[in-house]
């Protein structure tokens, strides 16, 4: 039955299995020998470089024949196969997949024909110069080869031969295309760039060629040819990111820093020639509507003769879409360009007077231009950060001016304290005539009128200069200071509310600064040197004394907050007291000290007939006497009398004080002994008061300085003991009186007691002396 059904399908013509195995076989055989042959064909060519150009075209016959009979025998099978019954169909599944990998192996056959034909029409194309095609031919290829990589089972060695051809002929392509770039564009830079001055950039040129290609059956330019090509090879960026640099370094960049410098364009019948020149300007840093104008003349002949190209796309692979060359070359060169303008140019346009503010329109109207000019040639997009710059001028001029009030400041502060002007009751700073202030009808509080000074309850009126600063000598460098706080506060009145509240805390920071910088950087100076701590105190004294109503004077034609109270230095002033007089304290301790040395060198006072003793405790007070002179000296013209008189009067009480408890705790005093303490003493009150004498310009105050008990507190208990060392007893006993004599005020009962024992022999006399000393 079975043999009936076979032979009966087999007459009918729609099973030959048989047949169609011997077929496939022999086909499959075909195959494996034409692929063999390929392989072989393509390693001579790529790997042994051996022509062969017409076995190829005989495999290409080949393989089309066998893809036709392949193509035949599939719809043969497919059309029987499918239509039989489901037990046919695992007979010739085996047959199905030998055909689908021998269709594989000759699509890998027919994408190395189609690499092979690629690089063909590459070298071609390269050879008529028509460099867009031949980059596009070589892109074809490359991604012909991706697809070899990607597929599975491949010969490696293969498509490594592959890949070596593909990498050399890009780079013979792009060395071609850098040979036309150069030609299309040639740099003659300075030899060294190490030492960059205008002679060396004069040196500096660039060669825009406008030629097209040679070749006349290329019908795109030369230049659009060469940047197309690179746009394709994905080279164009790294073209123009060096050609941007060039053009900051040696072109762009010396026309914003050097004033004298300027662009020359030079037409030729090649192209344009861009080179340097100099003009004789006395100008530090150039005005920016002459730094726009040469930027401006250089970016449009870039524009013009190389970038004004079409460039398609070739990431998006749209034909409508096109890359703006210029675009590109400005996102490379803004960034840096625009901050060379802001430092070297637009900085040093900001005006240091807000009177000049109103002359600053004009830059911000050229770089507004500037950026217009640039848009419109494709180089920027949106307002910039220059823009931006130009147009903050208020804040820029704020912080100029604060920086250069802080400088200035600084400046005054490190520079010589002994350099001193006289300060009268009448001395006043120049403040200029400020603006009636805005809204002052709505102001609430007292007005400020001229008027006389107010009389106190007993009709006595106040001094015109009861609230005076008292005459003194201050530092030259303190006055400048203080006129330059004065300056800028009135600069802030006349400027917009930021600018002012920037301003008035730069004026508080000077005096913070002078807090801070002053007693550190004359440290040693202000330690050793009298005269100095001396000035530096009155220094101190005499910006508290303006700090006072130095903020009330501006409150009102400030801005609020400003104006409602915060205007003020008056929590300052404390501080600066405490620093001038801490300051003049310490040289007090230090003149104290060294005056109780010197009294120490006189042997405690004791047993002055010895002739040596004797002339070391003269030469103790001599020194002593010295000391204060030399110290009025150089404080008396520098201290206000009453602070001059008070130090003096400190001083001497000190060593009168150490003289008294030397002499007092003596335990015998011969007569001898009490003859020459009486000289020594003596010399200390006829020469003492010699301190307190007034300069002639002081004569008003005389009747000061000749009080010299008021400022010596134990002046008139260095007198009473002048007295008692020349003194009988007798007449200690008068002065004494009981306990309400003039001595008794002065000294304790024990003190006068201790003297009598030291100065008289133990005799009745003196025992009913000590008797009546209670």
């Amino acid at each position: 039955m079975a043999s009936f059904v076979t032979e009966v399908l087999a007459h009918s013509g729609r099973l030959e299995k048989e047949d169609l195995g011997s077929k496939i076989n022999r086909l499959s055989r075909r195959v494996e020998e034409v692929k063999g042959e390929v392989c072989d064909l393509i390693n001579k060519k790529y790997d042994e470089f051996l022509p062969s150009m017409q076995s190829t075209e005989d495999l290409v016959k080949q393989v089309h024949g066998l893809v036709s009979d392949v193509d035949f025998l599939k719809s043969r099978i497919e059309n029987e196969v499918q239509s039989e019954l489901q037990v046919a169909i695992s007979e010739f599944s085996e047959l199905k997949q030998q055909l689908e990998k021998n269709t594989v192996v000759l699509s890998v056959l027919r994408q190395l024909q189609e690499f092979d034909g690629a690089i063909e029409k590459y070298n071609c194309a390269l050879t008529e110069k028509n460099y867009i095609a031949a980059a596009q031919h070589l892109e074809k290829a490359q991604s012909i080869l991706k697809v070899l990589k990607s597929r599975k089972g491949c010969e490696l060695k293969l498509l490594k031969a592959l890949g070596i051809e593909l990498t050399v002929q890009k780079q013979n392509m792009l060395y071609h295309l850098g040979e036309e770039w150069q030609q299309l564009a040639v740099w003659k830079l300075p030899p060294s760039t190490e030492h960059s001055s205008v002679e060396m950039m004069l040196k500096t040129e660039l060669h825009l060629c406008t030629l097209s290609s040679s070749e006349e059956s290329v019908s795109v330019p030369l230049l659009a040819s060469v940047l197309q090509a690179l746009a394709i090879l994905g080279e164009l960026n790294a073209k123009l990111k060096f050609f941007s640099q060039l053009l900051l370094n040696y072109i762009l960049k010396p026309l914003v820093t050097y004033p004298s410098l300027h662009a020359q364009v030079e037409t030729q019948p090649q192209g344009v020639i861009l080179r340097f020149e100099t003009v004789e300007t006395d100008q530090e840093h150039p005005p920016p509507a002459e730094v726009f104008l040469k930027l401006n003349l250089v970016l449009e002949l870039i524009h013009k003769h190389l970038l004004d190209v079409p460039i398609e796309d070739v990431q998006r692979g749209d034909e409508t879409s096109k890359v703006v060359l210029a675009q590109v070359l400005g996102d490379m060169i803004w960034e840096e360009i625009s901050e060379t303008i802001i430092k070297d140019c637009l900085v040093y346009s900001i005006p240091t007077n807000s009177t000049k503010l109103e002359q600053y329109e004009e830059v911000i109207k050229s770089t507004e231009e500037f950026e217009n000019a640039l848009k419109g040639m494709k180089y920027l997009k949106d307002a910039t950060e220059l823009l931006k710059y130009a147009r903050n001028v208020n804040a820029h001029f704020a912080s100029k001016k604060c920086q250069d009030v802080i400088v200035t400041a600084r400046n005054l502060m490190t520079s010589e304290i002994h350099n001193t002007v006289k300060i009268t009751p009448d001395s006043k700073v120049t403040v200029p005539k400020l603006p009636h202030p805005k809204g002052s009808e709505k102001i609430k509080g007292p007005k400020h009128p001229v008027q006389e000074p107010p009389a106190l309850e007993n009709e006595v009126k106040l001094g015109q200069h009861t609230f005076s600063l008292p005459s003194c000598r201050i530092s030259e460098s303190v006055e400048k200071l203080m006129v330059l706080a004065y300056q800028t506060l009135s600069e802030a009145t006349a400027s917009n509310k930021p600018c002012a509240i920037q301003l008035f805390y730069t004026v508080r920071n000077i005096f913070h600064l002078f807090y801070d910088v002053v007693p550190t950087y004359h440290k040693e100076n202000l330690q050793k040197l009298p005269q100095l701590s001396a000035i530096h105190h009155n220094n101190c004294m005499y910006i508290a004394h303006h700090l006072l109503t130095l903020g009330h004077q501006f409150r009102y034609h400030l801005p609020m907050p400003l104006s409602d109270g915060a205007a003020t230095f008056v929590d300052m002033v404390p501080g600066f007291r405490k620093l001038g007089t801490e300051a003049f304290l310490a040289q007090m301790r230090s003149q104290k000290a060294d005056l109780l040395e010197r009294l120490s060198n006189a042997k405690n006072f004791s047993n002055m007939e010895d002739e040596e003793n004797y002339i070391a405790a003269h030469k103790a007070i001599r020194q002593v006497i010295h000391q204060l002179s030399c110290l009025g000296k150089v404080w008396q013209d520098v201290l206000p009398v009453a602070i001059y008189c008070k130090a003096m009067g400190t001083l001497l009480n000190t060593a009168i004080m150490e003289m008294i408890s030397k002499i007092a705790a003596l335990e015998d005093i011969s007569t001898e002994d009490g003859e020459r303490l009486y000289t020594l003493c003596r010399t200390v009150i006829e020469e003492g008061p010699l301190v307190f004498s007034p300069l002639p310009e002081e004569s008003k105050n005389k009747k000061y300085q000749e009080e010299v008990p008021i400022y010596v507190q134990r002046w008139m208990k260095f007198k009473e003991l002048i007295i008692i060392l020349q003194a009988s007893l007798m007449e200690i006993v008068d002065r004494w009186a009981d306990g309400k004599g003039p001595l008794a005020v002065e000294f304790s009962t024990n003190e006068v007691k201790s003297l009598i024992r030291a100065l008289f022999q133990n005799t009745e006399r003196r025992a009913v002396a000590l008797a009546r000393i209670k």
